[in-house]
C-alpha cells in the first residue's frame, strides 16, 4: 500500500500498546502457535480431475482499479489450461495483510501459492523459511531487465526470494501558479514556502509526519540522500552518524517553520493529497496516485499541478528516494511450486506491468517499459520516475524490520520535537535493541 509506497493511499492502522521483545524474537514464529491452534483455514482447492487446470491461490492487496484482475485473466488465458489463478484479497491495511499471511504460513498452509509481499517483508519471510528462493531459469527471467533497486528489495543473504511486480517512488508535486520554477533542494523549498507565507498565499509543504511507516520512509530518504544509511549492508549494526543528524535537522526545520502544515503530526499520504487538492498547499511530496486524483477531483487546479524530482538534501547530489512497491514470492508450502513460479512471472510481464501502471497507477519494475509509448499518455512523469527509481534507496533489510520501523516512527513523531543529535543517539539505542531482540517496542 502507499504507506510504504506499494500502490495507493491506503495507510497502516495505528499500533497498540507496547509489547516485550522476546529472545530471538521473530513475529512470524511467534504467531505459529496461534495459527496452528486455528488450523481450519479457508482455501480454494486444486482441481479434482487431473486434466482440469490447477487452481493457484494468489494472496494480494485489494485493488479496486481492476488492474490485478486483468493481469490474472491474461495469465489464465496464456497458461492454455495449465492453471487458473484465484485472487485471494488480503485486508486493506498492510499490517493486516502481513499478519494474515504469516499466520497461514506458520501453520504450513499448503493452499498458499503466490504471495504479494511489501518490499520490506522479504527478509522476515525468507528467514522464517516461508518462501522459496528463485533459481535457474526462473531467477534469470526475474532478473532480466529489472531495475536494480527493485531487485535489491527481493534479495536476502545473497539469494533472490521474490520477483519485483510493481514499484513506487515519491516526486515533488507543486502548484505552478504559486511556484513557476520548482525548488531543487530542501533549503530552497522551505525558503520558497516561507516567502509565500509572507505574501499571504498558500504555502504548506505536504509530507507524511504521522507515527507510521510513512514517517520512516521520509527519514530513510533523507538519511540516504545525505549519504548515509540506517543499517550496514548485513543488517548487524546501526550506521546513522552525521548523515542522520543532517536529515533530522532538516525534518525539524520544516516542522518548526510556517511551511509545515499544522496537521503534520497526523498526516499520511491521503491527507497530503486532500490538502493539495483543497488549494492550501504549494508543495507535496507524494506518490504518483495524486496525479489522476487531482485530475478527477480538481480539474481547475490540475492545469497547474506539476512535478519535479525529489528535493536534494546536499545541493548538487540527487536525492535517493526510498523505493516502494510489491514483490511476488512463491510459498514454501505450495503444492504447485513450478506452476506458481510460471504464474508469478506472467503476472509481472510487460503487458501486465503496462496495465498496472496505466490502470492501477503503480510504476513498472522493468526498465524498458519507461521508453514504451504505451506508458506515456497516463504517465507523463515517467522519465522522472525512472530517474528516481534507478537511484533509489532501500529500507533496512532485516527480519525485524517491523520493529525497527516502529521504533523510528515513535522517536520521530512529533517532528517538531526532534533534537537532531539527541534523537540520533536515541535511535541508535532503540534500533540496536531491536536487532538484539531486547527491550520494549513502543
Amino acid at each position: 500500500m502507499a504507506d510504504s509506497g506499494r500502490a495507493r493511499a491506503s495507510v497502516r492502522r495505528a499500533r497498540g500498546p507496547g509489547f516485550m521483545r522476546m529472545p530471538g524474537f521473530r513475529f512470524a514464529a511467534a504467531l505459529a502457535g496461534v495459527a496452528l491452534a486455528g488450523s481450519a483455514l479457508a482455501a480454494c482447492g486444486t482441481a479434482s480431475a487431473s486434466s482440469a487446470p490447477v487452481t493457484l491461490n494468489f494472496y494480494f492487496y485489494p485493488d479496486s482499479s481492476g488492474a490485478t484482475q486483468q493481469g490474472i485473466n491474461n495469465c489464465d488465458k496464456q497458461s492454455h489450461g495449465k492453471y487458473t489463478i484465484s485472487y485471494q484479497i488480503l485486508p486493506e491495511a498492510s499490517d493486516g495483510q502481513r499478519q494474515q499471511m504469516v499466520r497461514r504460513l506458520a501453520a504450513h498452509d499448503s493452499t498458499m501459492d503466490i504471495l504479494g509481499l511489501d518490499v520490506t517483508w522479504e527478509a522476515e519471510f525468507a528467514q522464517a523459511g516461508f518462501i522459496e528462493p528463485w533459481t535457474g531459469a526462473n531467477k534469470a527471467e526475474a532478473e532480466k531487465g529489472t531495475l536494480k533497486p527493485a531487485l535489491d528489495t527481493a534479495i536476502w543473504k545473497g539469494k533472490l526470494y521474490a520477483v519485483p511486480d510493481n514499484s513506487n517512488t515519491q516526486l515533488l508535486w507543486y502548484d505552478s501558479q504559486l511556484v513557476p520554477h520548482p525548488p531543487t533542494t530542501w533549503a530552497q523549498m522551505i525558503a520558497d514556502a516561507e516567502q509565500l507565507a509572507k505574501e499571504g498565499k498558500p504555502h504548506y509543504i505536504e509530507i507524511q509526519g504521522a507515527q507510521y511507516e510513512g514517517l520512516t520512509v521520509w527519514f530513510n530518504t533523507m538519511v540516504a540522500s545525505a549519504g548515509g544509511s540506517i543499517l550496514n549492508s548485513d543488517a548487524t549494526k546501526v550506521t546513522l552518524g552525521a548523515p542522520a543528524v543532517k536529515a533530522l535537522t532538516i525534518m525539524h526545520q520544516l516542522a518548526t517553520s510556517v511551511a509545515a502544515d499544522p496537521s503534520l503530526d497526523v498526516q499520511m499520504e491521503n491527507q497530503n493529497r486532500l490538502a493539495m487538492e483543497a488549494g492550501t498547499a504549494a508543495f507535496e511530496l507524494n506518490y504518483p496516485f495524486v496525479y489522476p486524483a487531482m485530475k478527477t477531483d480538481n480539474p481547475k487546479l490540475f492545469k497547474y499541478f506539476k512535478w519535479a524530482l525529489y528535493p536534494e538534501v546536499i545541493p548538487g547530489v540527487p536525492a535517493k528516494v526510498t523505493i516502494g512497491g510489491t514483490d511476488l514470492a512463491v510459498s514454501a508450502y505450495s503444492q504447485h511450486k513450478a506452476l506458481a513460479f510460471q504464474a508469478a512471472l506472467c503476472l509481472r510481464d510487460e503487458q501486465n506491468q503496462i496495465i498496472n501502471a496505466n490502470v492501477g497507477g503503480v510504476p513498472p519494475t522493468m526498465t524498458s517499459l519507461y521508453s514504451n509509448p504505451a506508458l506515456f499518455a497516463d504517465y507523463p512523469f515517467h522519465a522522472d520516475i525512472l530517474k528516481e527509481l534507478e537511484n533509489a534507496s532501500v529500507r533496512p533489510k532485516t527480519p525485524v524490520y517491523q520493529v525497527v520501523s516502529i521504533d523510528i516512527s515513535h522517536l520521530l513523531e512529533p517532528a517538531a520535537g526532534i533534537s537532531p543529535k539527541g534523537t540520533e543517539q536515541g535511535l541508535i539505542g532503540q534500533i540496536n535493541n531491536a536487532l538484539q531482540s531486547k527491550g520494549l517496542v513502543p
